[in-house]
């Protein structure tokens, strides 16, 4: 390209290397005409589809100097406005919106989902909230969990059972949802209740979902959906699902059985939780922290009360058995869940058989019960299978997390993604495992340029920083690259390293840039970190926003880069 940075030879600072891009199409000219501009947008921006009409509506958005406006031309000042906007953001601008197809049924989407929600620390003596409601719905979570017990005066309360974790009122959990369910998302939120009540307080559970949530409580199917069993999010906008074990059918008799048979249900989440956790836990981390059962309460199972299993329409939770099982008996209206460690496995023995089993079905996974300081998994591993609901504590902040808020910025933010085509093919089965999947894998060329602003170190020094570029894919595609270290200097860091990947399922690979301090030999330190889906990347010299571990903008630091792929 005309205006590549040589290596050894790019200025120092990002005003420098932009204005190195600018004379570079302005040739002898001071100012860059619109033909030039328009040039540029084609070979170094990789714009196809840019017009003069293009071109020139920049120039109307970034120049303030009357004479180049009036020439259809771009001052450097203007140039170095539009290089710094949105509009060469690394983030596609477009995916700041919703623009994927939202009719297809919500089996087709990755959907963001937390687990204990109402958590604000650890599982064990951590405190409940309801502020940790408001933060998950307000960062497009549309899967939260409420865990239900048993309240003085006919009050249920939400906590992590067994534990000193504080108590918040289930009717406050409600409320708290109700007025912010909808206020980032217009798609629906499901509710993920870990039952452990009394009928009778069940009975108060649902007089709660009713009259507080009102219309936007979903209580029956919908007439006619138009994909068939499982509607879409669009056809479920503005609606509360509520997901929970519900009563098998009645069977029809004449004697006293039909009465036990109406009260029969399906195990579902709450023992499958349980029994996963049993295996999961570190038994002596448990025996010393958690507060004792009362005798018998582990065998003990809660009947569901009708009023409120009648609340359950298009995800009912039960058991999962095997993949072949759920193939014979399941019904779309059911789902399953299970801890991360039985479906890490399920995904090494039986991937595609897993990801068929997520075209049909939504499937939920949790993490581990031993993962008592409220840690997270890696949240690809079980996208790469196609499972819609992968719950993460979202009040632990790192690299899953950060995976999280990645995948979840696409699609406007509306917390639901497409699953990408490659999970959902009947014709051809897909495992994520296997490394070989096409032909020709696609072969992208990253180069880190420089920083700018980056935040001082802790000793008030500059930086010694360098940049890591870590893909997450399938296993194959998964690495990190690291650029070299520059030493104290947080203002204009300059790396102008290359790196390669040959990436074999974009469609599912993450990339997040991480910028690190050098604190020893072997050693670093996180700095600020921007995560972001392959398929938002934009072409050409690209600038890269930061964000904190807490997830907040570190502007104005950023990294200036170049992107190529085919």
């Amino acid at each position: 390209m005309k205006g590549r940075m040589k290596k050894g030879k790019s200025p120092s600072s990002r005003r420098g290397e932009i204005q190195h891009l600018y004379q570079c199409y302005t040739s002898e000219q001071t100012i860059l005409p619109v033909c030039a501009l328009l040039k540029f947008l084609h070979k170094e921006q990789m714009e196809l589809t840019a017009n003069e009409e293009m071109a020139e509506s920049l120039i109307d958005r970034y120049e303030i100097e009357e004479t180049a406006r009036e020439s259809r031309s771009m001052t450097f000042e203007g140039f170095l406005r539009y290089m710094e906007s949105k509009d060469c953001c690394v983030f596609d601008q477009a995916h700041t919106s919703v623009y994927q197809y939202m009719d297809q049924p919500l089996t087709n989407y990755f959907i963001s989902s937390s687990h204990n929600t109402y958590l604000t620390g650890d599982q064990l003596v951590g405190r409940s909230h309801l502020d940790a409601y408001v933060c998950a719905l307000r960062k497009g979570c549309r899967c939260l969990e409420i865990d239900c017990w048993d309240g003085p005066d006919m009050e249920p309360v939400v906590y992590h059972g067994y534990t000193l974790t504080t108590k918040i009122l289930f009717k406050d959990v409600i409320t708290t949802v109700e007025q912010h369910a909808f206020e980032v998302s217009a798609y629906p939120v499901i509710l993920s209740l870990e039952n452990h009540c009394s009928k009778e307080q069940q009975e108060v559970i649902a007089q709660y979902l009713i009259s507080i949530l009102g219309e936007k409580l979903l209580r029956t199917p919908l007439d006619h959906p138009t994909t068939g069993d499982i509607p879409s999010p669009n056809e479920l906008k503005y609606k509360i699902l509520i997901k929970n074990k519900k009563l098998k059918p009645p069977i029809k008799t004449d004697d006293a059985a039909g009465t036990q048979a109406e009260e029969s249900v399906d195990e579902g989440e709450e023992e499958e939780e349980e029994e996963d956790d049993v295996e999961d836990e570190d038994q002596h981390t448990k025996a010393k922290f958690w507060s004792p059962r009362k005798a018998g309460s582990k065998t003990k199972k809660k009947k569901v009360a009708k009023a409120l299993s009648d609340l359950v329409v298009y995800t009912r939770s039960v058991k999962f058995i095997s993949f072949s099982h759920s193939k014979d008996n399941q019904n779309y209206y059911e789902n399953t869940s299970m801890a991360e460690k039985k479906a890490r496995k399920l995904a090494k023995a039986s991937g595609s058989d897993f990801v068929e089993h997520n075209q049909k079905f939504l499937s939920r996974i949790y993490p581990a019960g031993s993962r008592t300081s409220s840690s997270n998994y890696n949240p690809q591993e079980f996208w790469n299978v196609g499972s819609q609901l992968v719950a993460l504590n979202f009040q632990s902040l790192g690299l899953p997390m950060d995976l999280n808020d990645g995948r979840f910025q696409d699609n406007g933010g509306c917390g639901y993604v497409r699953k990408p085509a490659v999970l959902m093919s009947s014709q051809k089965s897909f495992d994520p495992s296997c490394s070989q999947h096409r032909q020709k894998p696609t072969h992208l060329l990253l180069k880190v340029i420089s920083g700018s602003n980056l935040p001082i170190s802790r000793s008030g020094k500059g930086l010694d920083s360098f940049v890591r570029v870590e893909m997450h894919g399938i296993a194959s595609d998964s690495r990190r690259k690291n650029t070299n270290t520059v030493k104290n200097n947080s203002l204009s860091p300059h790396w102008d390293a290359d790196m390669n990947f040959s990436i074999s399922v974009p469609e599912l690979c993450l990339i997040r840039f991480c910028v690190r301090e050098q604190t020893g030999l072997l050693s670093s330190e996180f700095v600020g970190q921007y995560t972001l889906p392959f398929t938002s990347l934009k072409k050409g010299y690209r600038w890269v926003p930061l964000r904190s571990r807490d997830g907040c903008s570190l502007d104005p630091a950023t990294l200036f880069v170049f992107v190529w792929y085919s």
